[in-house]
């Protein structure tokens, strides 16, 4: 059950990594979203994250968590072999 978690997590990140993708470039007009992380907690939350996880999860809480689990993946001086989404989907269905 862990890992249809882990993949139903994954698959929302991704949406959401597509759906931050046309708004930086459609609202944004290509420029950066430096407060991604908000936008992708704001999204996943609307998209029910908090039922994929089982519990109640707040834009701030998640938003602090992608940020933070961002800069860990970015800090690694061996990347891991999956994607972002993989890997933070992962700890966020192990850690949140």
């Amino acid at each position: 059950m862990a890992a249809d978690r882990t993949q139903a997590i994954n698959a929302l990140l991704v949406q959401a990594e597509e759906a931050h993708g046309v708004y930086e470039a459609t609202d944004l007009g290509g420029v950066y979203d430096q407060d991604w992380p908000r936008w992708y907690a704001e999204y996943a939350v609307e998209h029910g994250i908090d039922a994929v996880v089982g519990h109640a999860i707040t834009t701030d809480e998640l938003a602090a968590f992608l940020a933070t689990s961002n800069a860990e993946f970015q800090r690694t001086e061996r990347k891991p072999a999956e994607p972002w989404a993989g890997y933070t989907a992962r700890r966020i269905a192990a850690e949140l």
